[in-house]
């Protein structure tokens, strides 16, 4: 039988592809949209789907024929009075049902199974493609919104290739079913009753088409409504410290309100499918009983099988009702995959070129020569800048806020690509090796500490899976960290909490270092890393980061000069150009812009200084 079935379905489905090629211009991006979700989702589970409608057909059959015992019930038992009919009779209804009711739980449960599978591989194909983006994307996308894409778009997606699948399958071959009873009953009846309800086509369409447009705004409100909380949730402590609440409550308010306005009007949309279809099945079932009772009285057509045909009428008022339905929630789910195949279609800026070859063994020379770059049109971060990070040396950047230090770092692993100029390691290219072998040579440590709700041994083995617990524990205690940890409520098996909220800034940040210790990689950049420390957290760092910075090619960002005065190498940074270069001594020497800086620290440093011991005093 599936030697067949299979080779028919799928020659008729080429054939609808081949046919929409060549459909009216207005029908293209529904048409389009359907045609990827079967392309790139559905076909699949193309086995999976031929079994559903299996049982489907076998649903349709048995609902059919439910409406054709209607004319011997009518015929043999209640006008001939047979008693000897009524047990088979009693028997095969029992029977229909039992089928159709076993036949109806495998179509549920095999499209239950479909449709869940799709929104998984779906989930894992969109976080994957996202994994590929560069950071600039997530600095441009909110969080909320990327998330709504995994949480809302996904499942509206799997709601209606369901629905479609369940309509055309289940609904549209029960409706074929009566209807072919029907036709057998009293041909004449069934032309006029079914003549009515192509007149619900062009308002259905019309609604159809409004629902799509009202889900896809929908759908965008959603992903700022995330955003929003996200964002409070995560900044309660500023809330609650400026007495923003009701500021915040104000926003979220009104969020709700568009959200609340956009279903409501959905929910209009979908409902103004229902008089048309109870307007239309009442003329249908008024025409059917006036004019079939005159059949019936003048003789022409018996009780039982005008019975049967009203029977097969009613039972497909359902199915026509939810195919009616269908068009709506279809488009629902088609604004959800248009918002998911636009971001599945966005490529990465910053890609790996085909023949990219591996970095090898680093020694850890970096430089960057003549570099452009600017994050955008109006203003460069780097203007044609050239350094040089000598091979297991210690460089320092310094300058302002807004220098260009930052970027710099950001470079060197290729968090983005420079517009002219180049980015070298050990002599190579960083855009001509690969991103894994770039990245396993590269350590981060910054300001911005990023933990995740995991233990305490997961964050520091991040990074290097299938670290043993003896170097998870060593890299630990070279961060001044295993004092610490040990003392946690479960050591190394503590939950730290989102983003570490367990821990204070000190332990975050020796975690941090503790991760980049246990990496070992040959090239370390730390941005900024003790700025946001206490004085006797950032000794604490501070000696750690020595003992990492040992061996290793480092660049340094500092706020506090005095953490940068034994660095091999100062590049002092002003818009995006090198201004200085030298020692600590030969820079404070020259009696430039270091020295300035410097002086000026150092003397807001005393201040500080006099004034904590005057409090004490």
């Amino acid at each position: 039988m599936w030697r067949v079935i299979v080779p028919n379905v799928k020659h008729g489905l080429q054939a609808l592809n081949d046919l929409t090629e060549n459909m009216p211009h207005r029908n293209v991006s529904t048409i389009a949209l359907m045609r990827r979700l079967w392309r790139e989702s559905i076909r699949h589970y193309f086995g999976w789907l031929m079994l559903a409608l299996c049982c489907m057909a076998l649903m349709a059959a048995t609902t059919a024929f439910t409406a054709w015992l209607m004319e011997p019930v009518v015929n043999e038992v209640f006008i001939a009075e047979k008693k000897d009919i009524l047990w088979p009779l009693g028997l095969l209804v029992f029977a229909t049902f039992t089928v159709k009711g076993l036949a109806n739980f495998s179509q549920s449960m095999l499209m239950s199974f479909v449709g869940l599978r799709i929104i998984a591989d779906t989930q894992n194909r969109l976080f994957a493609h996202l994994a590929r983006l560069e950071l600039g994307f997530f600095h441009n996308n909110s969080t909320g919104g990327l998330i709504s894409r995994f949480m809302v778009d996904i499942n509206q997606m799997r709601v209606a290739v369901s629905n479609a699948l369940t309509g055309f399958g289940k609904d549209l071959l029960s409706l074929i079913a009566l209807i072919g009873v029907m036709f057998a009953k009293d041909w004449q009846l069934a032309a006029i009753s079914i003549f009515i309800f192509p007149l619900a086509a062009m308002p259905i369409l019309r609604l159809g088409r409004r629902m799509r447009k009202v889900t896809a705004n929908t759908q965008h409100e959603m992903g700022l409504f995330t955003t929003l909380l996200e964002q409070t949730f995560q900044g309660i402590r500023v809330v609650k410290a400026y007495g923003m609440e009701g500021y915040e409550k104000s926003r979220i308010g009104d969020v709700v309100e568009r959200i609340f306005g956009l279903n409501m009007k959905s929910a209009r949309t979908r409902a103004m499918s229902s008089p048309i279809m109870e307007t239309l099945g009442g003329v249908a079932v008024a025409v059917v009983i006036i004019y079939g009772g005159h059949r019936v009285i003048e003789g022409a057509t018996t009780s039982g099988a005008f019975f049967a045909f009203i029977t097969a009428l009613l039972l497909a008022y359902e199915p026509m009702k939810r195919l009616a339905n269908l068009n709506a929630s279809l488009q629902e789910g088609l604004a959800g995959a248009q918002r998911l195949f636009q971001l599945l279609d966005t490529e990465p800026m910053i890609k790996e070129k085909p023949d990219a070859v591996d970095l090898g063994v680093v020694e850890g020379r970096i430089q960057l020569d003549n570099v452009q770059f600017s994050y955008t049109s109006a203003k460069s971060a780097l203007d044609g800048i050239s350094l040089e990070v000598p091979a297991g040396k210690r460089i320092a950047l310094v300058g302002a806020s807004g220098a260009g230090k930052s970027t710099i770092l950001n470079l060197i692993p290729r968090f983005y690509d420079v517009d002219e100029g180049s980015v070298t390691v050990d002599g190579t290219d960083v855009r001509d090796v690969t991103f894994a072998s770039l990245y396993a040579n590269v350590a981060l440590v910054s300001q911005e500490i990023t933990l995740f709700d995991d233990t305490v041994r997961a964050n520091i083995a991040y990074g290097r899976a299938g670290a043993e617990e003896d170097d998870i524990i060593d890299a630990a205690r070279n961060a001044a960290a295993h004092d610490f940890i040990i003392e946690l409520p479960d050591g190394y098996d503590t939950m730290v909490g989102e983003q570490g909220i367990r821990l204070s800034g000190g332990q975050r940040q020796r975690l941090a270092i503790a991760r980049a210790m246990l990496k070992n990689a040959p090239v370390l950049l730390l941005d900024e890393a003790t700025s946001a420390l206490d004085t006797e957290s950032e000794r604490q760092v501070q000696a750690a980061l020595d003992k990492l910075m040992q061996g290793r090619t480092t660049l340094v960002i500092a706020h506090r000069l005095s953490t940068v005065t034994g660095a091999d190498l100062i590049y002092v940074i002003d818009q995006g150009r090198v201004t200085e270069q030298g020692t600590h001594a030969e820079l404070i020497a020259c009696g430039g812009a270091y020295q300035r800086l410097y002086n000026l620290q150092f003397a807001e440093e005393e201040l500080a200084g006099d004034a904590a011991q005057a409090q004490e005093a």
